[in-house]
């Protein structure tokens, strides 16, 4: 249930109506907004009567939110919400986000040399596991804490924000220390106690649809994050299992779209893992640009021939290098911008 209050309510009447939603034993949501203020309601996974609260002093409309996700949907907050991982680095505010970097974090050389690549190349954040949920437990499974201090020292060489994916819930502790975004992976989409970890951690948080969820799914586990009080919640649609070997995932574009209709959450791509071939990264890359989304997530390798993990979906610098330039002119011809590396005041030029 969402209360829409008139543009007059006072202070106590907004107070009122929160007493009156904590009398039906719910916890009210107070969001101001420019014009007036909306009261949400949480704690129940059904409709509530609340017909008396319409008649409440300041109260313009009562609606009830017909979604089983209630804070993540458009219902309960047409706008959409920006989430901000770093200054001039933010998710659907109109810019297109560029992460980049490898799958795995594997030596010093390695991830500076890739952060370098991927900054210069236009990339707003850099991208690397520190922790790697593998499918085999002989793959190579990440550097762990040697690996953060690696991304930490590429931030302060580049000045590239972070995102690197936490695996459990001591793990997130330890990842929001270094981390301006903790990915939490498709094999974790539904780890429920993790989400609420990273809920209460208050970091933003890249949230993966896993390899069988429906857009449903997606948006349920969104709503354990933002159930804990953080809103910083940006969704990633990366593939989903399919039945053909020629590409390693279904990579769903249309979820897009959908998403954006259902939520005010923004929403990325990553044609990396969406298709597991590099040769198909730049055009599920350029396509999910034109369809709307708020940010790329790539794979990027100074040698995938020799990468520890995910080489063959990885690009090379010089690739990397060609399809930013290839997102800008996609970007302008539906009129929006990719947003600058950070520390920068325009896009470089490819």
């Amino acid at each position: 249930m969402l209360v829409v209050m008139r543009t007059d309510a006072t202070a106590a009447n907004v107070d009122a109506v929160c007493d009156a939603i904590r009398a039906l034993g719910f916890t009210p949501v107070p969001m101001p907004g420019e014009q007036r203020t909306a009261v949400g309601l949480i704690g129940n996974d059904g409709q509530v009567d609340g017909s008396h609260i319409g008649g409440m002093a300041g109260v313009a409309q009562v609606i009830n939110v017909t979604k089983p996700y209630k804070q993540v949907s458009r219902e309960w907050k047409p706008d959409n919400t920006i989430v901000t991982i770093a200054p001039g680095v933010s998710f659907g505010g109109g810019e297109l986000v560029v992460m980049a970097g490898p799958c795995s974090v594997e030596s010093e050389v390695q991830i500076l040399t890739a952060a370098r690549a991927v900054r210069a190349a236009g990339a707003s954040a850099l991208r690397g596991g520190a922790y790697k949920p593998r499918s085999s437990p002989y793959a190579f499974q990440g550097l762990g804490t040697k690996g953060l201090q690696l991304l930490a020292l590429a931030r302060r060489e580049t000045g590239l924000p972070i995102v690197t994916e936490a695996m459990d819930d001591a793990g997130a502790h330890e990842v929001a220390e270094v981390a301006d975004m903790i990915q939490i992976g498709a094999r974790n989409m539904q780890n429920y106690s993790l989400l609420r970890t990273v809920g209460k951690i208050g970091k933003p948080v890249l949230l993966k649809r896993g390899m069988s969820a429906t857009i449903t799914d997606l948006l349920l586990s969104a709503e354990y994050i933002l159930a804990e009080g953080n809103p910083h919640v940006v969704l990633c649609e990366r593939g989903l299992r399919g039945f053909d070997t020629a590409t390693h995932n279904i990579f769903d574009l249309t979820a897009i779209p959908v998403v954006q209709r259902a939520s005010h959450l923004p929403i990325v791509a990553d044609p990396s893992h969406g298709t597991g071939v590099r040769a198909l990264v730049p055009p599920m890359a350029r396509a999910a640009v034109a369809a709307g989304a708020d940010g790329i997530l790539v794979e990027v390798h100074p040698t995938p021939e020799r990468a520890r993990s995910d080489g063959a979906q990885s690009l090379y610098p010089e690739q990397f290098t060609d399809l930013m330039r290839e997102l800008r002119t996609i970007a302008d011809a539906i009129g929006r911008t990719v947003a600058p590396a950070p520390g920068t005041t325009a896009a470089v030029a490819g």
